[in-house]
């Protein structure tokens, strides 16, 4: 592929003007009462705590919050001068989920698809393809199949079919939330080479801001109570505002949560595999030996693309193995030892699994229908149901949601509510699928007290995670899983 510049775009501003966003059926707005201005070409850091409407206020930009059958908006929301809805196509917008962004099946058509929706000619088309693929460090042959990919390339194709379309607006919604940390800079290095090429203005939107502080040069922290809690320069409000930015629920260097103390030692084992392998239509790691005891945290990590997520799955009992079994010696209670041949109400109440993706297991369309699945599936009364999902819902700030529909959540917050509803049936053991993401610092570091908690009781929990942080707070075991299949178990000391 011959090199091609990238054509650079004509940056837009933003403008906010008491500006405000409530769900259809919420009593609370998501965002009320913003003023905000950013330049054409600024590089804007948008912070704050969980639900405090950083998501909602970057889909609105993008122009797919919805019409007046979603919700209800107020004041006003301009981009480069125009209404925001009428922006289309001038505005990217990528996402958490690197899967959710791939629509075809070859690289090249997936690049041409924002282009040909926007009706550019054909030649023009694929000469922009190829400057998009280039400017996010992904050369690849047109045709190469987009199933091959790994996390971080599918984050910079997506990246690469944005900017095909010259946006002059870039919006990021957490981008490297599900990315292992080579992913993570594969990514951060992709957006710092097409800025500097096209000028575009960026609005990033993150919790943890190491990764994308040297790259901005502007720093926004919405409230949730409506507004702006801080706006500047990154030196000034992160390092002269760090510790009550940090009090209010913000990622900041230096001013990270505590981990909680650990009192339990783990006991009998619960779950044994070995000479696993694992896979759906081919093997993705084989030789697998691992066992979860009463009381311990196995963490599972590694690169995207290892296995991880189908290794908890197989480990939860919803996906059988390709060679070898898994056996639940601890926690069968009089059934057969092989959790895949239980029964749904049998599985819950000894295994309870979150999926990576919290929208994938939401079935009610309130969140307090959602945590009542799973008490009537085990036949709970009214009674016991209040006494097992009230509690849950104050300790996973939850209580002000109950009537709300769990698909209009924040990010962080349906990932808490998909914690609670697995909670509500108390499975010994809890096999879950990056528990922290979306969290702001202080509902990460209340997760990770409650999970401390569940282990000293007697819990076992197999966390799924790109997450240091809750490698180092709660693991007892680290199984670490690579592409070439090797495995490496280690201890972590407490």
């Amino acid at each position: 592929m011959a090199s091609l510049p990238l054509t650079p775009a004509t940056p837009l501003s933003v403008d906010a003007r008491g500006w405000g966003w409530r769900h259809a059926g919420r009593a609370d707005w998501a965002v009320r009462e913003l003023d905000l201005r950013v330049e054409p070409g600024e590089r804007v850091l948008l912070l704050g705590a969980s639900g405090a409407g950083k998501s909602t206020l970057v889909q609105a930009l993008a122009g797919v919050l919805g019409g007046d059958e979603e919700g209800e908006s107020a004041g006003e929301l301009l981009i480069g001068g125009g209404v925001a809805a009428q922006a289309r196509g001038r505005v990217g917008l990528v996402l958490q989920d690197p899967d959710s962004q791939v629509v075809l099946a070859r690289v090249g058509d997936d690049v041409a698809f924002g282009c040909e929706n926007m009706g550019v000619p054909r030649e023009e088309t694929w000469v922009r393809v190829e400057q998009a693929l280039q400017a996010v460090g992904l050369p690849l042959p047109l045709r190469h199949p987009t199933s091959g990919l790994s996390g971080g390339q599918k984050q910079r194709l997506a990246l690469a079919g944005v900017i095909a379309m010259r946006p002059g607006l870039l919006l990021l919604d957490e981008p490297t939330a599900n990315l292992d940390p080579e992913g993570v800079i594969e990514v951060r290095d992709a957006v710092a080479r097409v800025l500097e090429a096209t000028g575009s203005t960026l609005v990033v939107v993150e919790h943890r801001v190491d990764v994308w502080w040297p790259l901005v040069d502007r720093v926004v922290v919405l409230s949730p109570g409506g507004g702006v809690l801080a706006d500047g320069a990154p030196e000034h409000v992160l390092r002269r505002e760090g510790a009550a930015l940090a009090a209010s629920g913000v990622w900041v260097p230096g001013h990270l949560p505590q981990h909680p103390n650990r009192e339990r030692r783990p006991g009998e084992p619960l779950l044994h595999a070995e000479n696993l392998t694992i896979g759906r239509a081919s093997a993705l790691q084989s030789g697998l030996a691992l066992s979860v005891r009463a009381g311990e945290c196995l963490a599972i990590t590694g690169p995207n693309g290892t296995g991880k997520t189908t290794l908890g799955l197989t480990l939860g009992g919803l996906l059988p193995a390709l060679v070898g079994r898994v056996t639940a010696d601890g926690l069968a209670g009089g059934l057969g030892t092989d959790p895949l041949r239980w029964k749904s109400r049998q599985l819950v109440t000894r295994i309870g699994s979150v999926f990576q993706d919290p929208e994938h297991q939401f079935v009610s369309g309130t969140v307090a229908g959602e945590l009542a699945v799973g008490a009537r599936a085990i036949g709970l009364s009214a009674e016991e149901s209040a006494r097992r999902i009230d509690p849950l819902l104050e300790r996973l700030r939850l209580g002000h949601l109950t009537a709300a529909n769990p698909f209009t959540l924040s990010g962080g917050e349906k990932r808490r509510l998909s914690v609670a509803t697995v909670l509500v049936t108390r499975p010994p053991l809890l096999v879950l699928d990056e528990p922290t993401f979306g969290q702001d610092a202080r509902t990460w570091a209340e997760l990770v007290a409650f999970l401390a908690e569940l282990l000293d009781e007697g819990s076992s929990v197999v966390a799924v995670t790109h997450d240091a942080y809750l490698v180092d707070a709660l693991a007892d075991t680290e199984l670490r899983m690579s592409r070439a299949g090797h495995l490496l178990e280690s201890r972590v000391p407490r």
